[in-house]
């Protein structure tokens, strides 16, 4: 679910924390510039792990920061997919169930990734998996899932022709995915990092159920 990664920046440090130390000023503006930050094909980057290598200073003309090249590592979270995670059921509607974690919200489960025999209940707001006893799928009930695939969305300034040409695939899977993930509009932006799951083998679905 969590892994390192290497990264190499130029940090600037204004002169107002030149008071103090240079790793620990480092630490602040790292922290500051990825801490809960996606980064595209790395993944959520959460905290510094580590400062690895630190060049030399060098402040420019009329702006009086300094500048550092520095490696660092980052955790960052990037669950594989086939992995099993638990979170949290955050809503349900016809098309799935979505679901957060404790840092992390861009979760979805459509619709044909639950059990067999799952049924939507309007009136209930939840899913419900006929067995021998209705189990129910409510909101807020803790839930494990497993990760099918994940989802990188580049959110880079674009133009009103890309805009366009992207609006015209809505019919891609992933766009679709993705504004299921935003309530199924396509006037939504989508997150810059996504994962589609599932909830349909032994030992997943509410915790409870298997406890």
């Amino acid at each position: 679910m969590f892994v390192l990664s290497k990264f190499s920046d130029l940090v600037r440090i204004e002169p107002s924390k030149f008071s103090k130390s240079t790793e620990e000023a480092l630490e602040d503006e790292i922290n500051a510039k990825y801490a809960n930050k996606v980064v595209q094909d790395v993944g959520l980057c959460l905290c510094l792990f580590d400062i690895l290598e630190v060049g030399d200073g060098l402040i420019r003309h009329g702006d009086g920061s300094a500048y550092i090249n520095t490696v660092f590592r980052l955790i960052v979270f990037r669950p594989f997919v086939g992995e099993v995670l638990v979170g949290w059921i955050s809503s349900c509607s016809e098309e799935g169930i979505r679901v957060r974690m404790d840092f992390f919200d861009d979760i979805f489960i459509p619709k044909g990734n639950l059990f067999e025999g799952c049924i939507f209940v309007p009136s209930e707001q939840a899913w419900v998996w006929r067995t021998e006893h209705d189990l129910y799928l409510d909101t807020n009930e803790k839930i494990r899932f497993k990760v099918e695939q994940e989802i990188f969305t580049d959110q880079s300034p674009q133009g009103p022709k890309n805009i366009l040409a992207e609006e015209g695939n809505n019919g891609d899977e992933n766009a679709q995915q993705q504004m299921l993930l935003q309530g199924g509009s396509v006037q939504n932006i989508a997150p810059p990092y996504s994962l589609v799951v599932s909830c349909q083998t032994y030992g997943m679905g509410l915790v409870t159920w298997w406890d």
